[in-house]
């Protein structure tokens, strides 16, 4: 955590500041152990409020989170100097309300998105891999906009099948 702190500099305006609070989950990406996991836990109360959302405000509510979460993530890795920082953990956010939208308010779903989005968001499986190629923060966002498409994917399927009831 040193070394990332050298990086800021108190010129730093009070934008990058937020953005940089905003990028790393109120902190949870400072977690020693698995930030990705700590920052996607952060999200499963804003995906739970979601839920009770109208379909239309929770794909208003995940735009938004969106173009926050590529702002914050970009700032907070230029601050950083580094291209995708492991405490920039607001992709996980972003990427688990995508997991989430559309379903049932339920305990499963909240659990069967954290489980999957998790899974394909370490697996990276195409386009994934390919999506964090891209620049500043659109890259270190759109690929766990996949992995939580993935993973909604995943929900319905089962759910389809009869072997997951949301």
């Amino acid at each position: 955590m040193a070394k990332s702190q050298s990086n800021f500099s108190p010129a730093d305006g009070p934008a990058a500041r937020i953005a940089t609070v905003i990028a790393t989950g109120l902190g949870a990406g400072l977690s020693p152990v698995a930030p990705g996991t700590a920052g996607t836990v952060v999200a499963i109360p804003i995906g739970y409020g979601l839920l009770g959302l109208s379909p239309l405000l929770q794909l208003v509510a995940i735009a938004l989170v969106v173009a926050v979460a590529i702002w914050s993530a970009g700032v907070a890795a230029g601050r950083l100097g580094v291209k995708d920082p492991g405490q920039v953990v607001i992709d996980e956010v972003a990427g688990y309300l995508v997991a989430v939208a559309l379903m049932p308010p339920t305990w499963r779903v909240l659990a069967a998105a954290f489980f999957f989005f998790r899974a394909f968001d370490i697996a990276k499986p195409p386009p994934c891999r390919w999506a964090e190629g891209l620049p500043g923060g659109i890259g270190i966002v759109v690929d766990d906009l996949f992995a939580g498409l993935y993973a909604n994917l995943a929900i319905r399927a089962l759910g389809a099948t009869g072997l997951f009831s949301p």
